[in-house]
């Protein structure tokens, strides 16, 4: 998957939950969200100064929450694993970095599998 059908894959199904995301279109869409992130907040510095709220940088991470979940969930289902493990971030430290091992585990959702939840999604 390419860098622009991931983003346009990740909005498309801006709160789905259900069916699979492969690891390039989970990481893709990470970088893009890091990309978008750093320039706003640049922009917000050159505008407000240094100041404890960037408010463009804030904006755009309560309109990517969502889908940023979604997808995250996905993931997790693709490598075989619960989207309850999401839930691992929230420990301090050691919880991320479970949480990103888990999602850079190969896919373990076979073809067949994976045809239905595509099925299930349209």
């Amino acid at each position: 998957m390419s860098f622009g059908q991931a983003i346009s894959t990740v909005f498309s199904k801006y709160a789905k939950f259900d069916g699979v995301a492969s690891r390039s279109e989970y990481w893709w869409w990470t970088l893009f969200n890091v990309v978008v992130s750093a320039v706003l907040g640049g922009i917000d510095i050159a505008i407000n100064g240094q100041q404890d709220i960037a408010v463009l940088q804030t904006l755009w991470g309560l309109a990517v929450l969502l889908p940023s979940l979604a997808v995250g969930a996905r993931r997790l289902r693709d490598a075989g694993y619960s989207w309850g493990f999401l839930f691992l971030a929230l420990i301090p430290f050691a919880g991320a970095i479970i949480v990103i091992v888990l999602l850079c585990q190969p896919s373990t959702v076979s073809a067949a599998t994976q045809n239905s939840y595509v099925a299930s999604d349209t």
